[in-house]
């Protein structure tokens, strides 16, 4: 999941493939704001071809939490 992840989190911020770490936070680490956050939710339901709620989804602050929630909805 860490590997798919890393595709999508590379289109919508430019940050070495090395930073984007299970500990990684979003916003501080990889430099995220809300709108490419929730844009790359829409990316990853349709990648994964999964439901997504939006305001639980977004309560992840690392790339480690948004891997567990991604993980419950599978």
């Amino acid at each position: 999941m860490l590997e798919e992840l890393k595709s999508l989190i590379q289109n919508y911020v430019e940050v070495d493939e090395d930073a984007i770490v299970p500990d990684a936070r979003f916003s501080e680490d990889l430099g995220f704001n809300s709108y490419d956050f929730m844009c790359m939710l829409g990316d990853i339901e349709d990648e994964l071809d999964i439901e997504i709620d939006e305001e639980e989804a977004a309560s992840s602050k690392t790339v480690a939490e948004l891997i567990e929630y991604l993980e419950e909805q599978k």
